[in-house]
């Protein structure tokens, strides 16, 4: 490899690595922030909460679809809706169209738990987003747009805004 192509190799993987630096921070916040929201049980672990992601996503979305999008088997996923369930944060109703199939749906105290953790998580993104240059926030506002389009081409670009404004504090 000659001094060009490793510098073309360095240079693609520094977004890379840091992404996942982003990543594992997000995660150490979203975790905290569950682990600090109070006033109703929250869940335990953060697939419940992944779970719970899912299904706020898509409401009745079918037991089947939740466990292919989080590459978990269904006994998994059923033992996660059984505690949410016990914690009053889901329901499980019949497929309309399916007598056989479940569906899923968060509970109203469900959406509040979601919403207070959203709300801890945005605060500090906003804090840290409001920190950045104009210029920054552009790059990272346009960075953020090409990387979620590449992980997720099923959504079409006024979603993916829609989905970046609900959720975030950008």
């Amino acid at each position: 490899m000659n001094a060009s192509e490793a510098a073309t190799t360095g240079t693609r993987q520094e977004p890379t690595h840091a992404a996942s630096s982003i990543v594992e921070l997000l995660d150490v916040m979203w975790d905290h922030a569950r682990n600090a929201t109070t006033g109703t049980a929250a869940p335990g672990s953060t697939s419940q909460l992944r779970l719970m992601y899912v299904i706020d996503g898509e409401e009745g979305v079918r037991m089947r679809a939740v466990c292919h999008r989080l590459s978990s088997a269904p006994p998994t996923v059923t033992r996660m809706c059984d505690r949410l369930q016990a914690i009053g944060f889901l329901e499980r109703l019949p497929c309309p169209d399916n007598g056989r199939e479940i569906t899923l749906r968060l509970t109203p105290a469900g959406r509040e738990h979601l919403q207070r953790i959203r709300a801890q998580r945005d605060t500090v993104l906003h804090q840290a987003i409001e920190n950045m240059t104009p210029g920054e926030r552009g790059a990272l506002t346009q960075g953020l747009a090409g990387l979620r389009a590449q992980l997720d081409p099923s959504a079409a670009p006024g979603d993916r805004l829609r989905a970046a404004g609900r959720h975030s504090a950008a």
